[in-house]
């Protein structure tokens, strides 16, 4: 899987499309950390599997709305600047969303 690389930065000088958002990203992954220990102490106690099934589901979820905003953030910023300035562009971004989508997508 691609990683950030110093040239990708140099590609895309602007902060990110979450920018304006990055604390509420921040505080929601360090709820989900929080989530991540507290399974892990679940099944260290020997608990219920449907209680662990169920904390599972929530971490998920809360990862999928964290996915949500910063996809929500890129388009309404990088595809969206990106298609006024240069259509030529745009079709670049949509199709790098539909990549990451596809990798995120697979289960």
């Amino acid at each position: 899987m691609p990683t950030a690389t110093d040239s990708d930065h140099a590609r895309h000088p602007a902060p990110p499309g979450y920018h304006d958002h990055k604390a509420d990203h921040l505080a929601r992954l360090h709820r989900v950390e929080g989530q991540v220990r507290g399974i892990t102490r679940m099944v260290d106690d020997d608990r219920y599997c449907i209680d662990v099934l169920t904390q599972i589901g929530a971490v998920t979820h809360a990862l999928q709305e964290v996915a949500l905003g910063l996809l929500d953030g890129h388009v309404r910023h990088r595809v969206l600047d990106a298609a006024r300035a240069e259509p030529a562009d745009a079709e670049a971004k949509f199709d790098e969303i539909t990549i990451a989508l596809r990798r995120s997508l697979r289960l």
